[in-house]
């Protein structure tokens, strides 16, 4: 009887939570800690054949003891408070237990390996990971247990069952605390708050990860080339980076990603959606990032600076074209003429220039063009539209880039230097033409003497001047 009465202590004393888990399981409070203590009553009181928590060995409880058992825990009705909190308790030992979550006392020390926990009963539960104790035997695969509610969390997961059901949304989970942690969903309640930046979350394990990044810590480690990470999630979706899996396929062209959130982004461009919409002019977009280098435009923010010349830019990508012009890098030639480019989009428009396109006709001279931006550009010449205005002098222009190149005039910046000497220049194409004093290039020809020049301004003067019926030509005029 006695020992009986011992099992019934320590089965309310003690706290159901993983041995491995113990950190993060009394970073839940009490609130949690409470949930599951009743739960994993009910189903260790509710098992057919009751086992002795000691030992395993199965017991014999008596009527009597039933009896006794139901009388004690009728007899729960005093309320204990927290004065930290303000959380209340049916037991004063309960109480005893949350204060430690406060405090951070541990008093109980495991003799063996120098652990420490805030209640007896979560020592009592690691002190049989050293003695190998696990009674309690999963029929469907062997797998042992220290306690009968964790096989009997366990064995859900064989039968499927799912007994908490929510209220709210038919949605069914295998235990009570998982239920309670969904129904955060429905309430907004984030009862986990940070102690650092105040920032609340419905989960406590959603807390102990959001603490590293206020402690840099990054357990989950990368055995392949060392990177570290914060959650083992993100760990795993890196490993793809290295196996090449990319199980995330797009049902609509077949397309893989290794990451759920990029085919997200992906199906955009089927659907066409936009859900990114700047509050400055209502202009949509399909992806966050787009969105942001668009508000620059507004804000007028260059956060992107050259180091060699201190030009600054609103996005990354316009920096590292830029750079090249100081490196001399084009790496894209164009196959014909061997003319090479700093990006592939100058050497689409060039490769136009060879295959004689000029899809752009101006209904208004009748002047064609290869290119879109020229041709829109033209059209502003019969409108007469100056939208650009310096504010200096008040000299307009077509473009805003003709209006940023006019205004280094008043400023005096010349932020192309070249690279071999120490000139410098207040626009790009006037470098490119210095460069090739240095570099002995002359790629524009005289088609009646061949000779060659280093810009196509020189080769005008020179066909004016020398070549005058070839001058005359409408269409060597019209370049």
């Amino acid at each position: 009887m006695e020992r009986i009465k011992l099992e019934i202590m320590d089965m309310n004393e003690a706290e159901p939570c993983k041995v491995k888990d113990e950190d993060a399981e009394e970073q839940r409070g009490l609130m949690e800690l409470k949930e599951e203590r009743q739960e994993l009553n009910d189903i260790e009181e509710n098992h057919q054949e009751p086992h002795n928590f000691i030992n395993g060995e199965k017991s014999v409880a008596s009527p009597h003891t039933d009896k006794n058992f139901s009388q004690k825990r009728s007899l729960v009705k005093t309320s204990f408070t927290c004065d930290q909190c303000g959380k209340s308790f049916m037991r004063k030992g309960v109480l005893n237990d949350h204060m430690r979550i406060h405090t951070g006392e541990k008093p109980f020390t495991c003799l063996q390996c120098g652990k420490s926990f805030t209640n007896k009963g979560n020592l009592k539960l690691h002190m049989g990971t050293h003695m190998g104790e696990k009674p309690y035997r999963c029929d469907h695969c062997g797998k042992g247990f220290i306690r009968q509610g964790f096989l009997s969390y366990h064995v859900r997961t064989h039968t499927g069952e799912k007994p908490y059901l929510c209220d709210q949304c038919g949605r069914r989970f295998t235990r009570r605390r998982l239920l309670n942690e969904h129904m955060r969903s429905h309430t907004g309640e984030k009862p986990y708050m940070c102690s650092q930046c105040g920032k609340g979350f419905s989960r406590s394990e959603n807390l102990k990860i959001h603490l590293r990044i206020h402690t840099g810590e990054k357990p989950f480690r990368c055995d392949q080339c060392g990177k570290n990470f914060i959650r083992k999630r993100l760990l795993s979706d890196h490993m793809r980076s290295h196996t090449g899996e990319k199980p995330h396929v797009c049902v609509e062209c077949g397309k893989g990603f290794s990451l759920k959130e990029n085919l997200k982004c992906h199906m955009r461009i089927h659907t066409g959606e936009k859900p990114y919409r700047c509050d400055e002019c209502g202009k949509s977009f399909q992806f966050k990032g787009k969105l942001n280098h668009h508000l620059r435009i507004h804000t007028g923010a260059k956060p992107f600076t050259c180091n060699q010349c201190g030009m600054s830019y609103t996005q990354p990508d316009s920096l590292t074209y830029h750079l090249r012009s100081h490196a001399g890098i084009k790496p894209f030639k164009c196959d014909q003429c061997g003319k090479a480019f700093i990006l592939a989009s100058h050497l689409k428009k060039h490769m136009k220039a060879h295959a004689n396109e000029r899809p752009y006709f101006c209904s208004v001279c009748g002047k064609t063009f290869s290119r879109l931006d020229c041709f829109k550009m033209h059209h502003k010449v019969h409108t007469g539209v100056k939208a650009h205005e310096c504010s200096e002098c008040g000299k307009s222009f077509r473009r805003a880039g003709d209006l940023k190149i006019h205004h280094r005039i008043h400023t005096g910046e010349k932020p192309y230097k070249c690279s071999h000497c120490d000139k410098s220049f207040s626009q790009l194409g006037q470098l490119n033409i210095h460069e090739r004093v240095h570099s002995g290039e002359k790629p524009y020809q005289c088609p009646s003497c061949e000779r060659g020049f280093s810009s196509s301004r020189t080769r005008l003067v020179h066909v004016r001047k020398h070549c005058t019926k070839l001058a005359k030509c409408a269409a060597f005029n019209a370049g």
